[in-house]
């Protein structure tokens, strides 16, 4: 398996602070965003690195245990590299998370969303199904030993487009391909059950599978609850005459009129174009729009003396 940098895929420095890897991230998810490069899977996968990154760097927990394999990755590396790296007898140090981890591909044969460095090192924490680390082989004699299986989480990842609208997932178990349904409004930790589709290769009861959804941050909103936060530019003149601006979202682009003397930071409410509720999806959060006021720059001397004379009336 091949060790994947996060601070490189970020560009930024591993002692980089929260608010640091923040700004990376948007930079990067905006210039690599599917919406600017359509139809350019170079940027499309680029752009889910990108997430992937900010996924485990964002959360003190995931870095933490990242930090600590790329100590020992380091390690490694300066010993000369003989041989392979040993990832089973480092996927079996404990996390310190509690639980237990199975393999993610076999059970669902690759669908859950981030890559395979990602799924073997954090398929159980921080909301990501409570499996920490183990192999397979130990998870199925464990689990066998026990009266009652339990339930087996597994992350999906989806963007906020598809959280809006709503998405499907294929998911493979054993010999069948599943598609799994995921409601439009679900968040960050919904989560969508199937019913004893988990079966152990060597028998006994059923267990039930729940895909455990992680909403992708988008550059372009901000998402508190059902509601979305949006920053809208305007020109100088039309906050101060007057007019309209489009703004987007997550349905297409609206029409705002923005009334004479709008200051910068001034935020409008659009009703309901927000997220839907997960249990009521006829039924939608709202949407702010936060004004930015762009500043002309390079005047003329004509514009200058326009300004000038404002300022002395």
């Amino acid at each position: 398996m091949e060790y994947k940098d996060y601070y490189k895929v970020l560009g930024v420095d591993r002692k980089a602070n929260d608010d640091q890897i923040k700004r990376a991230y948007r930079d990067l998810a905006k210039k690599y965003h599917p919406d600017r490069n359509p139809g350019n899977k170079a940027a499309e996968e680029h752009f889910k690195s990108i997430n992937e990154a900010y996924e485990v760097l964002k959360d003190p927990k995931k870095r933490q245990r990242y930090d600590q394999l790329g100590d020992s990755y380091s390690t490694w590396q300066q010993g000369g590299q003989q041989g392979n790296f040993n990832w089973e007898d480092w996927f079996s140090q404990p996390s310190n998370t509690g639980g237990q981890r199975v393999n993610m591909d076999d059970l669902f044969g690759g669908a859950g969303g981030f890559s395979d460095f990602f799924s073997a090192i954090f398929g159980g924490m921080g909301g990501m199904g409570g499996m920490g680390g183990v192999n397979t082989r130990t998870q199925t004699r464990r689990a066998s030993a026990q009266p009652r299986a339990a339930a087996i989480e597994v992350p999906v990842s989806i963007s906020l487009a598809e959280a809006y609208h709503g998405a499907s997932r294929t998911v493979q178990v054993g010999d069948r391909r599943l598609e799994v349904k995921i409601p439009a409004g679900a968040r960050t930790g919904t989560k969508v059950r199937m019913k004893g589709a988990a079966v152990s290769p060597q028998g006994g009861r059923p267990q039930d599978l729940y895909l455990v959804v992680e909403v992708l941050s988008d550059p372009r909103f901000e998402r508190k609850e059902d509601d979305l936060y949006t920053d809208v530019s305007i020109d100088l003149y039309t906050a101060v005459l007057g007019g309209t601006a489009k703004v987007l979202t997550l349905s297409g682009e609206v029409l705002l009129t923005i009334p004479a003397g709008t200051q910068p930071g001034q935020t409008f409410r659009l009703s309901e174009r927000g997220m839907p509720h997960l249990t009521a999806a006829t039924t939608f959060g709202d949407l702010y729009a936060r004004i930015k006021v762009n500043l002309p720059r390079n005047l003329t001397q004509r514009q200058k003396s326009l300004f000038e004379q404002l300022r002395q009336s």
